[in-house]
C-alpha cells in the first residue's frame, strides 16, 4: 500500500490559526503608521499658511484671514484632502496674533492626535505631553 502524501487537516488549521495572529498583529500597527504619515500633510499645511502669514503681517503690520494670504476658500483643504484648515484672529481687531488650525477629514477623523495647531508664536498644540500614548509617536 502506497502512502498518501501532502497535508493533513490539523496541519492546514495551525498555518491558517498562525496567520490570522499575525495579521491581528500587523494590521492595527499598519493602520497607525498610516494615521502618522497622513499627519505630515495637515503640519504641510499649517507650516506653509503660517509663513503666509508671516509674509502678510511683514507688509501690513497685522496678520490676516485665509483670503487675505491666498487662499480662495476657508477652510483651506490640504494637498492630498486629509485636513481642512482654519485660521482665528482674535476679536480684539488688534490683528496681531493668529493661531491657524487643521482639523482632519474622512479617514484621517481618527487619528487620536485630534486637531493640529500653530499660533503666531510658533507653539504647536498638541504638544507629545498631552497627546495620547496610543498616537503612534509624536503629534507633530
Amino acid at each position: 500500500m502506497t502512502r498518501a502524501r501532502g497535508f493533513s487537516l490539523i496541519e492546514l488549521l495551525i498555518v491558517v490559526v498562525i496567520i490570522a495572529i499575525l495579521a491581528a498583529i500587523a494590521i492595527p500597527a499598519y493602520s497607525r503608521y498610516t494615521l502618522r504619515s497622513r499627519r505630515a500633510d495637515g503640519q504641510q499645511l499649517l507650516l506653509t499658511i503660517a509663513n503666509a502669514e508671516e509674509r502678510y503681517y511683514a507688509t501690513y503690520n497685522k496678520y490676516g484671514a485665509l483670503t487675505d494670504i491666498g487662499y480662495s476658500t476657508s477652510p483651506a483643504p490640504s494637498a492630498n484632502q486629509f485636513y481642512n484648515a482654519t485660521v482665528t484672529i482674535p476679536a480684539s481687531g488688534s490683528s496681531q496674533s493668529f493661531t491657524a488650525t487643521a482639523s482632519p477629514v474622512g479617514v484621517q477623523s481618527t487619528d487620536l492626535c485630534g486637531n493640529l495647531a500653530v499660533n503666531s508664536a510658533g507653539l504647536k498644540t498638541p504638544t507629545p505631553a498631552s497627546a495620547s500614548s496610543n498616537a503612534n509617536g509624536n503629534c507633530w
